[in-house]
């Protein structure tokens, strides 16, 4: 399911739509199973790496497929970490683009 998530398009928000919340979160959720749900607001997910060059390496990788997708999260690099978090912002909540994004992010790793 994860694989058929990250296959989809992240389609832009226009707002007006409910966040996602409760069952249908969870349902989500069980797809993208690494990622944290913050208050059924945004969703969280650090990534460890040996060194600073293999975390800028992959931030730049989320980066290319943020702008080819037109759904950018928010990006703590630092040593040896990276650390995305994920919603929409035009309606200050969740969105299944939130999920599908996270899905490519975990492809990138091959996970």
């Amino acid at each position: 399911m994860a694989e058929h998530l990250a296959d989809k398009k992240c389609v832009p928000c226009r707002g007006g739509v409910p966040p996602i919340k409760g069952r249908e979160l969870e349902g989500l959720r069980k797809v993208v199973p690494q990622w944290t749900p913050v208050n059924e607001h945004h969703l969280t997910r650090a990534f460890k790496f040996p060194d600073f060059k293999q975390a800028l390496d992959f931030v730049n990788k989320v980066g290319a497929v943020a702008e080819e997708q037109g759904h950018h999260p928010d990006i703590l690099l630092s040593w040896g970490k990276a650390e995305i978090t994920l919603w929409t912002h035009k309606i200050d909540g969740l969105t299944e683009s939130d999920f599908i994004m996270a899905a490519k992010i975990d492809r990138l790793l091959g996970r």
